[in-house]
């Protein structure tokens, strides 16, 4: 009864009703867009987007549909159109194969769309795992109608026909697409939210904050206990990424072990995934500053795929300091 008064004040123009209808859909909504796009900054344009369209188009929702469903349709035909004039997000990984050594003084790639982290809290378990990390990059691999439907279907739980009416589509060609999005993500996805169902979350905790406190020490054996035989590590908006221990090993011992002086760290979580928000200092009683969202994979009871998402543009939308003071 409060959602039917709501909608017919928010149909007269009253715009607090409006807010009030939206406002419980808008953290599944930002997480369909972010899945849809790879980029928080490109959800929040693209879900500020929808709702500005779903204002001004409400004389047109009938009922026929729950809210929710309409509301999925304005936000998936709104980044259906971003998808059109983008290029596809990506991660290191995706553009060519791993450095065996250490590269020096590496440059971002400022002419590249990287994939971005997500903050999944307040997210609950099925929809951590729809973020994470190797599903949303293998989606980016997709058209966007093929994308969409994927999302649509085994993520949202709409069915075909539903899909067909939301993306002004046959059932046929979403059935089509869908079937063409599942062999591709499930030739790039090795099974979504795995490892954390293996362990606990206390010791998901010790290895984040062993592998953390191992770097602010400068402690190279105590970091590379952690890792598995075939460790990956990953920086974008740097092209290289090093893969297997040996490389690992000497991209850490070199760059963040040896060249960057003090490290401080806040834990935190993203993409349905453990992770450290890392601050870097010119020296332990000076005042960090934002460096990375490090995102980490598990395997058993070590680490074996490590993403440290570079830059301070990261760290407002975890709600995270762009800096933090010494240790005093």
């Amino acid at each position: 009864m409060t959602e039917n008064n709501d909608l017919a004040r928010a149909r007269e123009g009253d715009d607090a009703a409006f807010t009030r209808l939206v406002q419980p859909l808008r953290p599944e909504l930002h997480a369909h867009c972010y899945r849809m796009l790879g980029s928080v900054h490109d959800a929040d344009d693209a879900l500020q987007e929808a709702l500005l369209r779903a204002w001004r188009g409400l004389a047109r929702f009938e009922g026929r549909s729950a809210l929710r469903s309409w509301l999925y349709t304005v936000a998936t035909r709104t980044c259906l159109d971003l998808v059109k004039d983008r290029d596809r997000r990506a991660l290191p990984v995706d553009l060519g194969p791993s450095s065996g050594h250490v590269v020096l003084d590496a440059a971002p790639v400022t002419g590249q769309r990287w994939l971005g982290p997500y903050p999944d809290v307040g997210l609950g378990y099925e929809q951590r795992e729809a973020v994470e990390l190797a599903f949303v990059a293998a989606l980016q691999h997709l058209p966007g109608n093929q994308r969409a439907a994927l999302l649509l279907f085994d993520v949202l739980g709409f069915s075909a026909a539903e899909i067909a009416a939301m993306m002004d589509a046959s059932t046929t060609s979403v059935n089509s697409a869908l079937a063409r999005a599942r062999r591709v993500v499930a030739d790039r996805v090795p099974g979504p939210g795995r490892a954390l169902r293996t362990l606990e979350d206390v010791r998901v905790r010790e290895l984040v904050t062993g592998f953390a406190t191992a770097l602010e020490r400068g402690d190279a054996d105590a970091l590379v206990a952690l890792l598995t035989a075939d460790v990956t590590w990953s920086m974008p908006p740097l092209a290289q990424w090093y893969g297997g221990l040996p490389a690992v090993t000497d991209f850490a011992v070199q760059v963040p072990l040896t060249r960057c002086p003090s490290f401080r760290h806040l834990l935190t979580s993203a993409n349905g995934r453990p992770a450290a928000a890392f601050y870097l200092g010119e020296s332990a009683d000076a005042t960090h500053q934002a460096w990375s969202i490090t995102v980490f994979g598990l395997r058993g009871d070590r680490i074996a795929e490590i993403t440290s998402f570079l830059g301070a543009e990261h760290f407002p939308a975890f709600g995270l300091p762009e800096s933090v003071p010494d240790r005093a």
